[in-house]
């Protein structure tokens, strides 16, 4: 009978160590969540923050792509106006 008793003593024990183990772990991973709950609010804010984010840079790069792009095409109009007033002088 004693070394039943022994042996269901060391039982618990062993159970009351993976308890143990299991509770640890649930703590980091309950850790490690809030942890990536934080990076994901920073990854947020980067993304859709209205003044500096990633949508307000990229609206600004369509900006000054669209006034480049008219820049552009305005010069080779008039180049190109420049050139053929050139040869109507030079050759009437």
């Amino acid at each position: 009978m004693a070394g039943g008793t022994d042996s269901g003593q060391e039982h618990w024990l062993q159970l009351d160590v993976k308890m143990d183990k299991i509770c640890n772990s649930v703590d980091h991973v309950k850790d490690k969540q809030e942890e990536m709950a934080e990076d994901i609010a920073k990854i947020k804010e980067a993304v859709y923050n209205p003044d500096e984010g990633l949508y307000a840079r990229l609206r600004s790069l369509e900006n000054w792509k669209d006034t480049s792009t008219k820049l552009i095409w305005t010069l080779f109009t008039s180049i190109v106006g420049i050139i053929g007033a050139i040869i109507i002088k030079i050759f009437p």
